[in-house]
């Protein structure tokens, strides 16, 4: 299936494939292209204005978790914060991440500590720690949840904009995703996607896949992970 034979004009985003196949079925998976979304927007007017019009019936949409916490205010900004001692320490000890800066950024270990506390914190560092030892990981982000995990920002991987201020998870994704379901009639979901791996954090109750297969439908992240602007993915399955 190349560009062209899409059944409107959106293509690809470069070096992903418009179309995958899974359990037997093709989807298409257009990006959608929006402007750059800052703190404060509203999702259900981005929607409107950019889905919307080439949204038809049975399409699922994706959108980023960024976007929508963005759109919530779901933000910290490093001038409001102090880091403490622990967070340059434990910071220090935290493995690097492939796809950006992770806990090795000492303002997200300072999210980390602010949104858990400090003695929760260490904890799993120490848990972790022991963990690796026998070859474990990931004991730290299963300990302190999504919350930690979803920590993005405070950093430049794209864009300036994000370079003064961390993004958190989304408040309450499912009750989103439903909102928009019950406004618009679209089935959606909100992701935390990327060259590595994808996590579907919030859907609509009524979706009709579960979170596997939605996770199959994007699992190469069609979004990109570079400065495409496109947070929405507007997923159809071809007849």
């Amino acid at each position: 299936m190349t560009n062209a034979e899409a059944p409107f004009a959106l293509k690809a985003n470069p070096g992903h494939e418009l179309t995958r196949e899974v359990d037997g079925q093709v989807f298409y998976r257009f990006p959608i292209r929006t402007h750059f979304v800052e703190v404060g927007e509203n999702y259900f007017d981005l929607i409107e204005r950019y889905v919307l019009p080439h949204y038809r019936e049975g399409d699922i949409l994706s959108m980023g978790e960024k976007v929508i916490a963005l759109c919530q205010r779901r933000v910290k900004f490093k001038a409001e914060m102090k880091v403490s001692l622990l967070a340059r320490i434990l910071s220090c000890f935290a493995l690097k991440n492939p796809a950006g800066p992770a806990m090795d950024n000492v303002y997200k270990m300072q999210t980390a500590i602010d949104l858990c506390g400090w003695w929760r914190v260490l904890l799993a560092a120490i848990v972790a720690a022991i963990g690796k030892l026998f070859g474990k990981r990931g004991l730290f982000y299963q300990i302190l949840g999504n919350n930690v995990r979803n920590i993005d920002g405070f950093c430049v991987v794209g864009w300036e904009y994000y370079a003064d201020k961390g993004i958190l998870a989304p408040a309450e994704p499912d009750r989103v995703c439903d909102e928009i379901k019950a406004k618009f009639g679209i089935d959606c979901m909100i992701v935390d996607a990327n060259d590595i791996d994808i996590e579907i954090l919030g859907k609509n109750a009524d979706n009709p896949y579960d979170n596997s297969f939605l996770a199959a439908l994007i699992k190469d992240n069609p979004a990109g992970q570079g400065r495409e602007l496109t947070p929405f993915i507007l997923i159809r399955r071809k007849e």
